[in-house]
């Protein structure tokens, strides 16, 4: 079992080790690590300055530059600690405090930052965005980044220009010189919310943000450039944790009972049920261009749950919900790291550390959600994660 890091965003063996993002022959992104017992940024050359950008901006329309309303968009928020590699700053404040780390970051400004474990996930979500405007080149439905930060608007300039060195979509900050984000993220409409802070995770799901406290994997698995791979969990995740509580209170013999008992009944809604919702919802725009064999979102449930006894219960609530699911693995509480292995999502969503720990195992970046009866089981051996 790996050991967690006390930083979330670190590897989860402790140490930090540094990404690089090179291509591959056939196209996907490839995620290289080098090991070291500190973060070293030196390689991405001290004197750096932003790439010239081009043709990455808001596309144009009659009036101007157009940016989506954020309640037409599906929202994305995600902290500079998990869209970036931040250790090394993180150390600065703090062993020297808060006016010694914004010191070291002006005089840093035109280094960017490496990226971070959501970097993929972004860069994916921006290749949907491109595939959206080519066939709805009017359409406010699109995915909306948000970078959201505890920092001092002294940081901007070089949170501005990593963006720019590393040639991404992303318009709206939200810098809250350290005061909590959550009520700009109800602002923004926010339908995910990416965080290295456990605690800010579990204030926005007690609000019904879709949340998740991101982990880096110790190596990384190979993943697509053109097609958004997102994995979910099942109970507790997408759905409520009412067939959760019974296993852990009286079995699994007593909860099969129960699923069969209640095969017809729907499961209560869990807190990522959402956004599912709305990358059904982008997914369905692709269908209906007669592109659903070649559509650039799909998902997939991976639960412990077993086919035939407890799945169809799943099964019949996400139709019941007008869900569609592209891929369902029922493992019966077999591991789940090597299916996601195969699968190689940008992203995986479970409320369970022990299976958020054997994903990372595996390469698969996982994002814990904080969320039902298991978190009791969490709690005994919590983490300590950096603010």
């Amino acid at each position: 079992m790996v050991k967690m890091s006390l930083d979330p965003v670190q590897v989860m063996s402790g140490k930090v080790k540094e990404l690089k993002v090179s291509s591959s022959s056939n196209g996907d992104t490839r995620g290289s690590w080098e090991e070291k017992e500190e973060f070293d940024q030196s390689q991405l050359s001290p004197s750096a300055k932003p790439k010239p950008v081009t043709g990455r901006r808001a596309r144009k329309v009659e009036g101007g530059v157009f940016f989506p309303k954020p309640e037409n968009a599906v929202t994305v928020a995600v902290s500079s600690r998990v869209l970036f590699r931040t250790e090394r700053e993180q150390k600065v404040f703090e062993q020297k405090g808060v006016e010694e780390y914004l010191r070291y970051q002006i005089e840093h400004e035109n280094e960017p930052f490496a990226p971070g474990p959501a970097f993929p996930f972004v860069k994916a979500l921006e290749a949907v965005n491109t595939r959206l405007r080519e066939l709805y080149p009017q359409s406010e439905e699109l995915f909306d980044i948000v970078l959201v930060t505890y920092n001092h608007a002294h940081v901007g300039i070089r949170l501005i220009n990593t963006i720019n060195y590393h040639n991404l979509f992303i318009e709206r900050f939200c810098m809250t010189g350290g005061s909590s984000p959550i009520g700009y993220l109800k602002a923004w409409h926010t339908d995910l919310y990416l965080s290295a802070d456990a605690e800010k995770v579990r204030e926005a799901l007690a609000e019904g943000i879709a949340a998740a406290t991101m982990f880096m994997p110790e190596k990384l698995t190979e993943v697509s450039e053109s097609q958004l791979r997102v994995a979910f969990d099942g109970d507790a995740v997408l759905f409520s944790d009412e067939s959760e509580r019974i296993f852990k209170a009286h079995g699994l013999d007593k909860f099969f009972e129960h699923e069969r008992e209640n095969e017809d009944t729907l499961l209560d809604h869990g807190p990522l049920k959402g956004f599912l919702e709305a990358l059904g919802k982008l997914q369905k725009k692709f269908y209906a261009k007669g592109q659903r064999l070649d559509c650039p979102i799909r998902t997939y449930l991976v639960t412990a749950r077993s086919a035939a006894s407890s799945g169809i219960r799943a099964l019949k609530t996400l139709r019941a919900w007008g869900l569609e699911i592209d891929e369902a693995l029922f493992l019966a509480g077999a591991p789940k790291g090597p299916m996601l292995e195969k699968i190689r999502p940008h992203i995986y969503f479970d409320d369970q550390m022990f299976h958020v720990e054997g994903a990372a195992e595996m390469g698969t970046v996982a994002a814990h959600v904080p969320y039902g009866v298991a978190q009791k089981c969490n709690t005994a051996q919590k983490t300590s994660v950096g603010k």
